[in-house]
């Protein structure tokens, strides 16, 4: 198989967020249950019926191609795609060809060749007991739908998992789509093919891609598939293949068409679309928010956060806004800062998100105290077990860090005459781990002082007790 340099290229669909279908006024609640409520003579192809443009699905698919810097198209057009399945009304579905909205682009080093805007089929769903009943659900028909097809330019599973995670992110950042696959918001197709030249092998299409991670372990199997089949002289066919989530292999599922057998032509009920001369689709980029590439560089190179971190942030809105108020709670030059900004993002990854792991809908407390609280324990103030036992008590119960401190004596004691006596009681109580201390075992150290900290219920200061427990030592 190492002979073979496997070639991978995506299509990718997304569902937008606009209030109405594609070409009707039907509402585009994708998470209706009951089936077939929105719907009208356009999503369900009644005769006489004409289609209408969604002015805000267009602009959601010019804001994504900007993001990742592809070419706006000036002349635009819809055509219709030929196929006859249950779940196509119409018997054909309103497409884009040869006029894409979005030319090029790239995103996570992978080049793009369109993207483009399509109405979803319905949804069909099969008695899988029986096999001879099947019913269609056309909510979803003429949902608006955006493709993202790649060039040829993947090599292998992970790399195309992660391109299609941070698609997703790009998505939810813009607000087109929450893009979540579990829902079907977002599906992958790969196209995959081997060849021992530059010269691309027979691609197969595989289908039902409904996790990242399925996504890289389809792709990775079909490459070794099609390695072994060329391997023993069998040719490769041109199809389309499922993916068996259970059985972790791909299945043959239909031989694959070609374009021309879609007869695709321009769609006569809908006009065509001069963009630069729409005055809602001018200065697109200019309305583009921060994005994740440029979040991440902010935190790291601005902030001085650690990758793992600052990614965190990059995948949560809400943490993101948070530390961002924190960080200018400090008031502090940003150089100045960096001690502090570095707490508060470890003390948000760490104890706070552990806090609220449970929480759908979580609260956090105001920035303010947050950031107090964070210097209180950078400033050695309280420890951090102690910074640890407030912050517990602002997520669950509110109030200030400060004020939480007294009363729960958190603050730490700097005293050395007050903590000797902490000190020589832990040494009575742990004589034989103190004895180990003693011939050299840094371990029994770390016990020790954590007996103390536990008997000051966190008020003692740590380097106070260490400089203390070693002097005994002597």
């Amino acid at each position: 198989m190492s002979d073979y340099k496997p070639t991978i290229g995506l299509e990718i669909h997304v569902e937008l967020n606009t209030k109405t279908k594609m070409f009707c006024r039907c509402l585009n609640d994708q998470n209706e249950k009951r089936p077939n409520v929105n719907i009208c003579p356009v999503c369900t192809a009644q005769p006489g019926a004409l289609p209408v443009i969604n002015k805000e699905a267009v602009r959601h698919v010019l804001r994504v191609g900007a993001a990742l810097d592809g070419t706006i198209a000036d002349f635009t057009e819809f055509d219709r795609k030929n196929y006859f399945y249950p779940d196509i009304p119409k018997g054909y579905q309103i497409s884009q060809y040869k006029y894409p909205l979005i030319s090029g682009g790239a995103l996570n080093g992978v080049e793009l060749t369109r993207i483009h805007l399509e109405e979803d089929t319905a949804k069909s769903s099969h008695d899988d007991k029986s096999g001879d009943e099947s019913v269609v659900d056309f909510n979803r028909s003429s949902l608006p739908l955006m493709e993202l097809v790649t060039e040829p330019v993947i090599h292998d599973g992970p790399t195309a998992g992660n391109f299609a995670r941070e698609l997703q992110t790009v998505m939810r950042y813009l607000g087109a789509s929450e893009a979540n696959m579990e829902k079907g918001q977002m599906r992958i197709e790969a196209n995959i093919s081997v060849s021992k030249t530059d010269t691309l092998g027979t691609k197969v299409e595989v289908k039902n891609l409904n996790s990242f991670k399925s996504v890289e372990k389809a792709i990775d199997f079909e490459i070794a598939r099609q390695a072994k089949e060329l391997d023993v002289g069998n040719e490769i066919v041109q199809e389309t293949r499922g993916w068996d989530e259970n059985k972790q292999i791909t299945f043959s599922q239909r031989k694959k068409e070609s374009s021309h057998d879609y007869r695709y032509f321009p769609d006569p009920d809908l006009p065509k679309l001069f963009l630069s001369e729409i005055p809602e689709f001018k200065n697109i980029k200019e309305s583009l928010p921060e994005l994740p590439w440029q979040r991440r560089e902010r935190f790291t190179k601005d902030f001085g956060l650690k990758s793992e971190d600052a990614e965190v942030f990059v995948q949560d809105h809400k943490l993101a806004g948070f530390f961002v108020e924190v960080a200018e709670g400090f008031d502090l030059g940003l150089e100045t800062a960096k001690n502090y900004l570095l707490a508060a993002a470890n003390y948000i990854t760490s104890d706070l998100l552990g806090l609220v792991a449970d929480t759908e809908d979580y609260v956090l407390p105001p920035a303010k105290s947050y950031a107090e609280l964070i210097k209180m324990v950078v400033d050695k103030e309280i420890s951090s077990r102690g910074a640890k036992d407030i912050l517990a008590t602002m997520i669950k119960e509110g109030g200030d860090p400060r004020v939480i401190a007294e009363e729960k004596n958190l603050f730490q004691v700097h005293d050395e005459g007050a903590i000797l006596a902490i000190v020589e009681k832990i040494i009575a109580d742990n004589q034989s781990v103190f004895e180990e201390f003693k011939s050299g075992k840094e371990k029994s150290l770390m016990f020790l002082i954590g007996q103390a900290m536990k008997e000051s219920k966190g008020s003692a200061n740590p380097e106070i007790l260490k400089k203390l427990f070693t002097e005994k030592a002597k």
